[in-house]
C-alpha cells in the first residue's frame, strides 16, 4: 500500500511538473504586458498637398488608416458583433458556451468543423500569434490566454476600436477605412447598413468572399450578416428588408494599384524619406506635408496629356508616310510576326496607332516652382507612371538647345555689356568638343548686319549667340554662371555651349530661371515642408533657403530681355494664341533634328519648365517641331490656368534702384534726340547707361541733357 502511495505520489509530481513545465512553456510564448498595453498597428503614412488634400499613402502590404470607432457608423461594429461574437459584451475573452458547443460538434463529426473564437481571440491571433504556425493546441491555449489578458487591459469599446482598425478585409485593405475606400470609394463614416454588413461578412474569409472574386457568395454572406443583426435586435424588420433588397454596391471594377495624385512627385520625395525614416515610412503612420498644390498639378497633367496626344498622332501619321523610317522603329521581323505586309499594316490606322504608341511613345516633363521659396508646385515626369517610372523632370539629362542661351547672355550683361550691344548677324565657324568644325545657322536661315543682343535673344539668333561667346565672353565664364545658377550636369567649355551643347535636368534649369524672377536669388527646391509622427510631433521642418548668385540689376535686365521673347519673339505664341498676357519672361529651346523641344518661363510667382521628346535621342519629333510649337502649347495654357485658379494678382517684376530705363534712337543706339524718328525704351545699369546722344538725327535746338529716364 505504501509503495502504491509513493508511486502515485511520484506520478503526480511528474504530472504536476509536466503541467508546470508546459504552463511555463505556454507563458514564455505569450506577448509581454508592455506589448499588450502599447498597441501600435502598422499605419500607412499619408502624404498631404499644400492645399490640404491626401495625395498618397505609403504602406507595406497592409494598407491601413486609423479611424476612431466613434467616427464609424454604429452599424459597423454591430454587424461584426452579430456575425462573429454575439456574446462579446458578456464574456471575459473566452465564450465557454461556444467552446462547449464546438467540442460537441467536433466530437460528433470527428473533425474541427466548429469555430469558437471570440473577437478578442481573433484579435489576439492577428496581433500577437505567429500566423505561419499550424493550428496546434499550444497555439490555441496561448491565443486564449492572450485574449484574457487583452480583456484585462482594454475596455470592450477599445477592443472593438482596435479590431475594426486592424483586421484584414481583403485585397490588401486592413481596417474599415481602407476597406471602405477600396470597395466603395468612400470614407468609413459614410458607410450604409448593407455596406457595413458586406464588410463584416468578409472577415471570415476575405479572399473567398470578395465581391470581385465571387459576388454571389459575397451577397449571400452579406445577407446572412443582416439576418444576424436582425436576430440580435440591432436592426428592425423594415431595415432588414430594405437592406437585403440592395445590390452589393461595390465599385464596378476592382481598383487598380493607385499611385495617387502626382505619382512622379510622390516617388521623387519617397526616396529621401525612405533613406531617413526607413521602414517607419510604410508602417509608422507619418504625416508628410508637401509643397505640391493639387490645383496646379491638375493643369500640369491636363495640358501635358493633351499635347502628348496631339504629338503622338502627328508622329504616327508622319511615320506612316515614311515606310523606311517606320520599319526602323518596328524592327525588321515585326511585320512578319503579325503576318502582315507593310501595305496591310498601314491600311489599319488603329493598329498603327496602337503599335507606335507602344514602341515610340512621345514623352514630356513639366516642373513648376515658386521662385521666391523654391516650393515645387507641380511635377510631371512622363506620360504614364504605371508604364514609365523614369522621372524625366528630375532624372533625364537632355540637351537644352537655345534654352541654355540665357546663361550666356547673363554672363555678358553681368560683365557690363548693355542690351544695345551690336554684333554682326553673319556666318561663323564653331569648334566642337571633339575638334570638328561646325558652321551653325539661324533657324530660318536669315542673316543680316549689326544686331543688338536683345534682338538676338528675342529671335533666338544662333549667329549672334556664337559671336557673343567668341568675341565678348568665354565658354568657361558661361559654364561658371550656369554652375552658380544651379546647373550641376556636365557642360563642356566649348563655343558650342552657345547653342546648348551639354545636357541639363528639367528641374535644375527651371529652378535656374527662377533666379531671374527672384531678383538674383537662387532658392533650393523644396518638396517636403514638414513631417510629423502619428501623434503630431514634428520630425522635420524645411524652410526656404536661398543665396544670391546674381546682382539684382543683372537679374532684372535679363528678365526684361526674356520678356521680349514672349512680346514679339519666339515665345509670342503664348500671347496671341493662348492669351497669356501677364508680365512674363521665357525662352524656347530646340535641339538638332528636332530631338528635344523646350520652353522655360516665369512670372514673379511661378517658374515652369517643359521638355518634350522621345526617350531615345536618336528619334526626332519631326520637321518644324520647335520649342515654340511642341513645348510652349503645354507651358502657356498651364501658366494661365495655374495663375487664374490660384487667384494670383497680376504683378510685374520690380526694377532695382540701380537700373534705369531711357529712350534710345533705334538707328544709332544712343540717347534719343527729339528729332529721332524711331525711339524705343531700353534698360541699363546706372553705371553703364549711355551718355552720348544720337549723332545721326540732330537739330539746331538740341540741348545737352535730353535723355529721359523712365521707371
Amino acid at each position: 500500500m505504501k509503495k502504491k502511495i509513493i508511486t502515485y505520489g511520484i506520478v503526480g509530481l511528474i504530472l504536476m511538473g509536466g503541467a508546470g513545465g508546459y504552463l511555463y512553456y505556454l507563458i514564455q510564448g505569450l506577448p509581454s504586458l508592455n506589448k499588450l498595453e502599447e498597441y501600435r498597428p502598422r499605419l500607412a503614412s499619408k502624404v498631404y498637398s499644400a492645399d490640404g488634400k491626401v495625395i498618397h499613402d505609403f504602406y507595406y502590404e497592409e494598407r491601413r488608416t486609423y479611424v476612431p470607432l466613434e467616427e464609424m457608423p454604429p452599424y459597423m461594429w454591430q454587424a461584426v458583433v452579430a456575425i462573429e461574437d454575439r456574446r462579446f459584451f458578456d464574456h471575459w475573452g473566452l465564450d465557454l458556451k461556444r467552446i462547449a458547443k464546438a467540442i460537441v460538434v467536433d466530437l460528433i463529426s470527428l473533425s474541427a468543423r466548429e469555430g469558437a473564437s471570440t473577437l478578442t481571440q481573433q484579435l489576439a491571433r492577428q496581433l500577437y500569434m505567429n500566423q505561419s504556425l499550424e493550428k496546434t493546441i499550444t497555439r490555441k491555449f496561448r491565443e486564449q490566454l492572450t485574449a484574457i489578458q487583452i480583456e484585462r487591459t482594454y475596455t470592450k469599446r477599445e477592443i472593438l476600436d482596435i479590431y475594426l482598425n486592424y483586421m484584414n478585409f481583403g485585397h490588401g485593405s486592413y481596417g474599415v477605412q481602407s476597406a471602405a475606400q477600396f470597395y466603395f470609394g468612400k470614407d468609413a463614416r459614410d458607410l450604409t447598413l448593407p455596406e457595413c454588413a458586406m464588410l463584416a461578412g468578409l472577415l471570415q474569409r476575405p479572399a473567398a468572399l470578395s465581391p470581385y472574386v465571387n459576388p454571389d457568395r459575397a451577397l449571400a454572406r452579406r445577407n446572412l450578416v443582416l439576418a444576424a443583426m436582425k436576430t440580435v435586435g440591432y436592426i428592425s424588420d423594415e431595415e432588414y428588408e430594405e437592406a437585403v433588397a440592395q445590390p452589393l454596391g461595390v465599385l464596378k471594377e476592382k481598383p487598380r494599384p493607385y499611385h495617387g495624385i502626382a505619382p512622379y512627385f510622390v516617388e521623387y520625395i519617397r526616396r529621401p524619406l525612405q533613406k531617413k525614416y526607413g521602414f517607419d515610412l510604410y508602417t509608422g503612420g507619418l504625416k508628410i506635408y508637401t509643397t505640391l498644390d493639387t490645383r496646379v498639378q491638375y493643369f500640369a497633367d491636363l495640358y501635358v496629356k493633351k499635347q502628348i496626344a496631339m504629338l503622338q498622332e502627328y508622329t504616327n501619321r508622319r511615320l506612316m508616310k515614311e515606310p523606311d523610317k517606320l520599319l526602323e522603329v518596328l524592327g525588321e521581323s515585326y511585320l512578319d510576326s503579325l503576318g502582315l505586309t507593310m501595305k496591310e499594316f498601314l491600311a489599319d490606322t488603329s493598329l498603327v496607332d496602337s503599335v507606335l504608341t507602344e514602341k515610340l511613345p512621345v514623352q514630356a516633363a513639366l516642373v513648376a516652382l515658386d521662385p521666391t521659396t523654391g516650393y515645387v508646385l507641380a511635377m510631371v515626369g512622363g506620360r504614364d507612371f504605371d508604364k514609365y517610372k523614369f522621372n524625366r523632370a528630375t532624372q533625364a539629362r537632355r540637351q537644352p538647345g537655345s534654352a541654355f542661351k540665357p546663361f550666356l547672355y547673363t554672363a555678358v550683361i553681368d560683365n557690363g555689356y548693355p542690351p544695345t550691344l551690336e554684333l554682326l548677324n553673319q556666318p561663323v565657324v564653331v569648334f566642337l568638343e571633339n575638334g570638328q568644325r561646325w558652321s551653325p545657322h539661324n533657324y530660318n536661315e536669315t542673316m543680316g548686319g549689326l544686331t543688338t543682343i536683345r534682338e538676338g535673344l528675342q529671335k533666338s539668333l544662333n549667329l549672334i549667340s556664337v559671336r557673343l561667346i567668341q568675341e565678348v565672353t568665354k565658354p568657361a565664364v558661361v559654364v561658371e554662371y550656369a554652375r552658380k545658377m544651379g546647373i550641376s550636369t556636365p557642360i563642356p567649355a566649348v563655343d558650342a555651349i552657345a547653342l546648348g551643347a551639354g545636357s541639363v535636368i528639367p528641374l535644375e534649369i527651371t529652378n535656374a530661371y527662377g533666379v531671374f524672377a527672384n531678383q538674383g536669388v537662387l532658392m533650393e527646391p523644396i518638396a517636403v515642408m514638414r513631417v510629423e509622427d502619428q501623434y503630431g510631433n514634428i520630425l522635420e521642418e524645411n524652410v526656404p533657403h536661398g543665396r544670391e548668385v546674381l546682382r539684382k540689376a543683372t537679374a532684372y535686365i535679363m528678365t526684361d530681355l526674356l520678356k521680349s521673347v514672349l512680346n514679339g519673339g519666339t515665345g509670342s505664341r503664348a500671347r496671341w494664341m493662348y492669351h497669356f498676357y501677364r508680365p512674363a519672361g521665357g525662352k524656347t529651346g530646340t535641339t538638332n533634328d528636332y530631338t528635344d523641344a523646350w520652353f522655360v518661363g516665369f512670372t514673379p510667382q511661378i517658374v515652369a519648365g517643359v521638355w518634350v521628346g522621345f526617350d531615345d535621342p536618336a528619334q526626332t519629333l519631326g520637321e518644324g517641331q520647335t520649342g515654340s510649337k511642341a513645348a510652349l502649347p503645354i507651358w502657356a495654357p498651364f501658366m494661365k490656368a495655374a495663375h487664374d485658379t490660384l487667384g494670383l494678382p497680376e504683378e510685374d517684376f520690380p526694377m532695382p534702384d540701380n537700373v534705369v530705363r531711357v529712350e534710345i534712337c533705334k538707328e544709332s543706339k544712343k540717347l534719343a534726340n527729339p528729332e529721332c524718328p524711331e525711339v524705343y525704351k531700353e534698360v541699363f545699369m546706372k553705371e553703364y547707361e549711355p551718355t552720348l546722344h544720337c549723332d545721326i538725327h540732330t537739330g539746331l535746338r538740341r540741348t545737352s541733357h535730353r535723355r529721359r529716364r523712365l521707371r
